[in-house]
């Protein structure tokens, strides 16, 4: 989601162009998922004859100061997104609105017009923004809960530090929480721990009085930089892991291979060779990797109480070994994408490779076999066949109904 450099990025964008001018017309979309706790109507009236005084930023939020109250407020979730017309500001990565898009944009929640005709818009595809009216957007949620803004209120290493060591939680999950610490969101607290070179599950409360302060100065310098270029991620750094870090992609930094985890809930991108854990935790973490070992598996349980998938027993035979169950006797199930879209295996090509035919009965001694006995043989042969159909039948039906999970903000 758009995060402090992007958000600041909007409101110098805003502040530069529309602050001493009137507000002249106003459009706001019917839709109550977005427009919190107001109808269209009577927010469009709320704006109109107002000038704008100044453009305001807590964290992730931003308001419009008017002339007075009440003022519109932007929560940016997901892919909110500011837009001025004619005039170049920084998008999101995902906002997915594009300049070529008609005017206003379809997915426009708030559209202003101004006295001298400078125009903007505050744009949402995904829906997961909150646009609301508020008499004193400070002194109301979410703002009111925030913690210090990462970039206008930044801690010391003694405020860092105490407060540290009362959280027993791990370090990125402590660095999304924005009662904690307010604009950080999930690349900049991934840049931020692996220019620290701090592990993103290693828990808070143990890191060092020098982790903090390495810690404190890679939060101030991220953050920093990011504003300063007004969040133009083409002139971060080239050594910075924002470039990497997307979509779940194998790949390196510095010849260093890139891993990722969940961590606070989210997918984390960290490189293992330069961030590990330490501490009681790298003791717990060689214990755990050292049973592993010994039963057999290649999975577990992570810090953030995750589980990674067991390593795939070997087919011998049809069979699988490796683990201590006994083989299954269901049906074969059909194919499936895994969380990171691979296609499963076939079942059915795992039948053909391993399964083994009935055995054939012996005769009896004697020579023919009996009437009676041929009929049975004949009934246990069609059955056979009807079963192998239902399970083709089903194997076809599942493949067409194939699953495939949703997408993942990274």
């Amino acid at each position: 989601m758009p995060e402090l450099p992007e958000v600041e990025a909007a409101r110098r964008a805003l502040a530069e162009n529309t602050i001493g001018k009137k507000i002249i017309k106003a459009i706001v979309a019917d839709d109550s998922k977005v427009i919190d706790g107001v109808s269209p109507k009577d927010f469009e009236a709320a704006l109109l004859g107002k000038t704008i005084v100044a453009v305001h930023r807590k964290g992730k939020n931003m308001w419009i100061q008017l002339d007075s109250p009440p003022f519109p407020s932007f929560q940016f979730g997901m892919a909110g997104a500011v837009y001025i017309k004619g005039v170049e500001v920084t998008k999101y990565k995902r906002s997915a609105v594009k300049d070529t898009d008609e005017w206003p944009s379809k997915y426009s929640k708030l559209f202003v017009e101004l006295a001298d005709g400078m125009e903007f818009s505050f744009t949402d595809k995904r829906r997961f923004a909150k646009v609301r009216l508020l008499d004193n957007p400070v002194s109301v949620p979410p703002i009111s809960e925030l913690g210090p803004d990462a970039l206008m209120e930044p801690m010391t290493e003694d405020e860092l530090s105490n407060s540290l060591r009362k959280k027993n939680i791990g370090i990125k999950a402590l660095l999304l929480d924005q009662g904690f610490i307010s604009g950080i969101g999930n690349w900049m607290a991934d840049e931020v721990l692996y220019q620290a070179r701090i592990h993103p599950q290693q828990t808070a409360s143990s890191l060092s009085k020098e982790s903090c302060a390495t810690l404190l100065k890679c939060i101030n310098e991220v953050t920093d930089f990011a504003v300063e270029v007004d969040a133009e991620s083409l002139r971060f750094p080239t050594e910075w892991l924002f470039h990497v870090r997307w979509y779940k992609k194998p790949g390196k930094i510095n010849g260093k291979k890139i891993d990722f985890i969940k961590a606070g809930g989210r997918t984390t991108a960290y490189v293992p060779e330069l961030q590990k854990l330490s501490g009681n935790q790298a003791v717990k973490e060689t214990d755990k990797r050292s049973k592993r070992t010994t039963a057999g598996y290649g999975g577990g349980v992570d810090e953030s109480g995750s589980e990674d998938e067991p390593m795939e027993p070997k087919v011998t035979k049809g069979r699988k070994t490796g683990g201590a169950s006994k083989p299954s006797k269901k049906k074969p199930s059909a194919s499936v994408k895994d969380s990171d879209g691979d296609e499963g295996d076939d079942v059915s090509s795992k039948r053909k490779r391993g399964a083994k035919k009935p055995p054939t009965k012996s005769k009896p001694k004697g020579g023919k076999t009996g009437a009676a006995e041929q009929r049975q043989t004949r009934g246990k042969g069609a059955a056979a066949k009807r079963k192998h159909k239902e399970v083709d039948d089903s194997l076809s039906n599942s493949s067409e109904n194939g699953i495939e999970d949703g997408e993942e903000d990274a």
